[in-house]
């Protein structure tokens, strides 16, 4: 029996182009041809297209598929490194599926950072952008920590819709006024978070990438009377944790972080 290469490509469910790739990749090797020039396949040749096809749907990639069907020394180290793959990618898709089933249930924007789907209708879109920032510069753990904080504040409901309303001219007094009322919040989370006094370890990048990004994202996305009051906020915060007998010297980029809390 002598298969065309349509005829093969149906009996082994794929397509013509498919299987003149892998004649292009060596994966198959050049059938005999009929007395007119046309190729014919042979049943030898559809179990080759078969086992390839096999190896491709467990994900297999082309260019180690000769390797591993020829079973060599090779193919076990092969399999466990495609398992980790498949493993890692299964786990994202756990997390997506979490995080749909999270902003379907929140009602929350699709593009709101992972985890924040609880609180993103807290945030303002100034925050929720720079958070998206901070989860390529912090990691894992500092973004639960952050979470946390944005949790607690925002069902406390604090100055945050203030300070996301204060226009560029804001007078000093009312300035000052948020800062004072903000700044407890930052004690609280200074104690209670204590490495934000030095949040290098829980950096993603480098710390000059990292105070780069955040000195032109906070410029970028706060008015000059927003970034005062949190500066001010920063600075009564560790006055007052000073005078308590706590030494807090939180970078500004952390105190960006403790800012955050209560948007």
């Amino acid at each position: 029996m002598a298969w065309s290469t349509r005829e093969l490509a149906d009996l082994a469910g794929t397509t013509v182009n498919t299987i003149r790739h892998y004649h292009r990749l060596k994966l198959m090797g050049q059938p005999e041809r009929r007395y007119n020039g046309y190729k014919q396949y042979g049943v030898r040749d559809l179990v080759r297209l078969l086992r390839i096809r096999r190896l491709a749907e467990l994900g297999v990639p082309l260019s180690r598929i000769g390797e591993v069907s020829t079973g060599g020394e090779g193919t076990p180290d092969a399999l466990r490194e495609l398992d980790a793959e498949l493993a890692a990618g299964m786990e994202r898709l756990r997390r997506a599926r979490a995080d749909i089933a999270a902003i379907l249930r929140e009602n929350s924007p699709a593009d709101a950072p992972a985890g924040f789907a609880s609180i993103a209708s807290h945030l303002s879109d100034s925050d929720s952008s720079i958070i998206h920032i901070y989860t390529q510069l912090y990691d894992e753990d500092a973004m639960a920590d952050l979470r946390r904080m944005v949790e607690v504040d925002a069902e406390a409901g604090v100055v945050g819709e203030e300070i996301n309303a204060l226009p560029t001219e804001a007078d000093d007094a009312t300035r000052q006024r948020l800062a004072e009322r903000l700044a407890p919040t930052l004690v609280k989370n200074l104690i209670e978070y204590p490495w934000l006094q030095d949040p290098a370890r829980h950096l993603s990048k480098s710390e000059h990438v990292t105070q780069e990004t955040f000195i032109e994202a906070v410029v970028e996305l706060y008015n000059s009377a927003q970034l005062d009051v949190l500066t001010r906020a920063g600075m009564l915060a560790q006055e007052q944790l000073r005078a308590g007998g706590v030494n807090a010297e939180a970078s500004a980029e952390a105190l960006s972080l403790l800012n955050l809390t209560p948007f």
